[in-house]
């Protein structure tokens, strides 16, 4: 910027005149001794000059503290919605809801949308119980099926020594007990794409220093502590699969055993929303016999090509 060309300059006189007052008793200097500014022209127009300079650049100076102060507003802001966010989400994984709506998406064991009937699903808190196991069957070295009765993991997440955590298709949650008088002040949380550092100050070495099991979305990701606990909120970057552990090295759950959420169309993005539709529709043209989706778009070209294409005969051409 040309504001910016003669800072370095300007940042020596303004040291070496140690003050506001002396830089600009020595910039009047020079202009007295060194210029004609002072000659010809009475001290009505210099001060008119300087003063609409003075003007100018004052008129900056509060431009720029209005600006800062609203973007400062505006990050506190969107702090305090990702904090309110945070906490609903905790309340949610405590208490016991009961949806009941045709908009929700159900998942049949074989992994297919249940459009059959309106869902009538009730979710229970990860941290208290967990009901309803999914039973697996895995074949036994001599071909015998043995049964796996062992729960589907709590909130789809897991616990190691130092955390407890949980996970949806979008985000994982990490709740960390702190030790007495650990605050704010007392602790850094250092997430990046890819690596997460939490260090308490005094302590020997970091309290959690790993590589994530997958990349995250660091600017859509926070950090809180609420009753004693650090909780880390981590956007995952691909939001259609399930992580098995959140640090390398952690003990990794059987994403297999992960009960999904049912999901409200409603919530959805346009484009995820789209491809639910489609796959819903199609699997209810296959349950009927009727063609897909893909199938209708083709037949509907090959029309409008013989609607163009009159002159040319169709009665024995086959098309699958």
């Amino acid at each position: 910027m040309a504001d910016e060309k003669f800072d370095g300059l300007f940042l020596t006189i303004a040291q070496q005149s140690q003050g506001i007052e002396p830089l600009l008793d020595n910039l009047f200097s020079f202009l007295r001794r060194k210029s004609d500014f002072f000659n010809g022209v009475t001290s009505e127009k210099t001060e008119e000059v300087v003063l609409k300079y003075l003007r100018k650049h004052s008129s900056l100076a509060e431009k720029d503290l209005l600006e800062k102060k609203l973007l400062k507003e505006k990050e506190e802001k969107k702090k305090k919605e990702k904090e309110e966010q945070l906490k609903k989400q905790k309340l949610a994984n405590t208490k016991k809801t009961e949806v009941i709506d045709e908009d929700v998406i159900e998942l049949s064991d074989d992994g297919s949308f249940d459009i059959s009937k309106p869902s009538k699903t009730t979710t229970t808190s990860a941290v208290n119980e967990v009901t309803k196991p999914v039973e697996t069957k895995e074949p036994t070295k001599d071909g015998e099926e043995d049964e796996d009765k062992t729960p589907p993991p709590p909130g789809n997440g897991g616990r190691t020594e130092k955390y407890v955590w949980t996970q949806t298709l979008s985000e994982v949650v990490m709740n960390i007990p702190l030790p007495n008088g650990v605050n704010k002040k007392t602790l850094s949380v250092d997430i990046k794409n890819t690596h997460l550092k939490v260090i308490i100050k005094g302590n020997e070495g970091p309290f959690i220093d790993g590589d994530f099991h997958k990349r995250i979305v660091v600017d859509d990701s926070l950090w809180t502590i609420e009753d004693g606990e650090l909780i880390i909120t981590l956007q995952k970057d691909n939001r259609m699969e399930w992580w098995k552990s959140v640090i390398v090295g952690d003990p990794e759950i059987n994403t297999q055993k992960v009960q999904p959420e049912n999901s409200h169309l409603s919530d959805l993005d346009a484009e995820t929303r789209q491809t639910v539709e489609k796959m819903m529709f199609d699997q209810k043209q296959k349950a009927l016999g009727l063609p897909s989706s893909e199938e209708l778009q083709k037949q509907e070209m090959l029309k409008k090509f013989m609607a163009a294409h009159p002159e040319m005969d169709f009665s024995n051409a086959k098309f699958s």
